[in-house]
């Protein structure tokens, strides 16, 4: 039997925050893109990352890196992503065991479209944090994200 000591540690009810915030607001944000754009949440992240790449373009290994997504697993998800026709396959021509993929121009217009939406749900999200306050956040969540 675990130690009431661990189970009622500061950092475990830190951790715990942090992920039922991260689903609540998933949930809440990733239900209203989905209504307003047609677009999961999931693809957004995928499409946002990519529109802010060097060329558009990521390879399916650093993509996986920052969607926390197994390399087989994004590269399903780039398989109904690209069916949609918001991106492509580009073939690396170093390597050919590196498959890379780029955004396309209805990608852009989607993302476009989507981003109005989420920015507007954001705001509304985070509208008791001043702008102090969100600089610390950001500047926190950075140090966290830096030791992972």
């Amino acid at each position: 039997m675990p130690s009431s000591d661990l189970i009622d540690h500061p950092l475990i009810t830190t951790f715990g925050r942090l992920v039922e915030t991260h689903c609540r607001l998933e949930r809440r944000l990733g239900a209203a893109m989905q209504t307003e754009a047609g677009l999961p949440h999931l693809w957004f992240e995928v499409l946002i990352r990519l529109a802010r790449a060097e060329r558009g373009q990521l390879s399916m290994s650093a993509l996986a890196d920052q969607i926390a997504l197994t390399t087989s697993g994004v590269t399903r998800l780039i398989d109904r992503i690209q069916a949609a026709g918001y991106v492509e396959r580009c073939p690396c021509l170093r390597d050919r065991r590196i498959a890379y993929a780029a955004i396309t121009d209805a990608g852009h217009d989607i993302l476009a479209r989507a981003a109005v939406g989420h920015v507007r749900n954001l705001r509304a999200s985070f509208a008791k944090f001043s702008e102090d306050d969100l600089a610390v956040l950001d500047d926190l969540l950075d140090r966290l994200r830096s030791t992972t």
